[in-house]
């Protein structure tokens, strides 16, 4: 089956396009396509892919117009190490896409419905969402098969991620999605262990969702290495390919694979 996964958060800086990248080319490493669909007006996917800053009809916002013409546009990255991952690149045009899908008839299902007409092949799709719950994270909502959620081991950020558990389940029932979109679990991101907020908070977290059955992936450590990593354009597999960190990923990209099964493609990543 496919996965389309929506990573989202309503905090910035909460790691969620770092999420994305290194799901992306974990899953490419082990012979899975991906398509990351950038969601958020910032274009991070742009400057963590190394990609050349888009047109505006080359982005997301494009394939959002009544218009569409079922071509997706979409950008390799990483070329010199995989050809399994493909970007369709976000910007500032994705504002007043917000604003239009307020008004848009099928405003929260018009991403859903460009998916249903114009199927992408790839096995994985991932939606890097905006640091809110406005119109473009619902869209993802109504998308997607599951969701992921990073988190930063603060407590504003849980009380945040509390909030947006309580948006999941309105609009779910709201927008009555059938099947409902899974949680797949929460990630917490940036962990320090030398901070004793951070150690209290990763060792009550699992407890906490396992009240909701909600899964706790593995923590994803803090490093200077992500944020210099993202300045080249590269996972941290790639520019460091000896840093630990990079090992933090694998049991949620386990867990994708095994709700994907086999890849539906047989493209060698190099």
């Amino acid at each position: 089956m496919q996965i389309r996964l929506a990573v989202i958060s309503n905090a910035g800086g909460s790691g969620k396009t770092t999420l994305s990248v290194h799901l992306a080319y974990d899953l490419a490493k082990r012979k899975y396509n991906v398509a990351l669909l950038d969601l958020d007006p910032q274009g991070s996917l742009t400057l963590f892919c190394g990609l050349n800053p888009p047109e505006p009809e080359q982005t997301l916002a494009g394939v959002l117009k009544d218009q569409f013409d079922g071509v997706w546009p979409l950008t390799p990255c990483w070329s010199q190490y995989t050809n399994n991952v493909v970007v369709c690149q976000g910007g500032m045009v994705l504002t007043q896409t917000a604003d239009e899908l307020v008004l848009h008839k099928r405003g929260a299902y018009l991403l859903a419905d460009c998916l249903t007409d114009y199927p992408l092949a790839q096995d994985v799709v991932i939606f890097d969402c905006p640091a809110t719950l406005g119109p473009l994270p619902l869209m993802a909502l109504a998308a997607c098969t599951h969701i992921i959620i990073p988190v930063q081991l603060e407590p504003k950020s849980i009380q945040g991620a509390a909030h947006l558990l309580e948006w999941y389940y309105y609009h779910c029932k709201h927008l009555r999605l059938n099947p409902t979109p899974e949680i797949l679990g929460f990630v917490p991101n940036q962990y320090d262990v030398r901070r004793s907020t951070h150690r209290q908070m990763l060792a009550g977290l699992p407890e906490q969702l396992q009240q909701m059955k909600i899964r706790a992936f593995p923590a994803i450590r803090d490093s200077a290495e992500f944020v210099n990593a993202s300045g080249q354009g590269l996972p941290l597999h790639l520019y460091r390919p000896s840093h630990p960190a990079k090992d933090d990923f694998k049991e949620t990209t386990s867990h994708i694979v095994t709700l994907i099964g086999k890849p539906k493609t047989n493209k060698k990543t190099k």
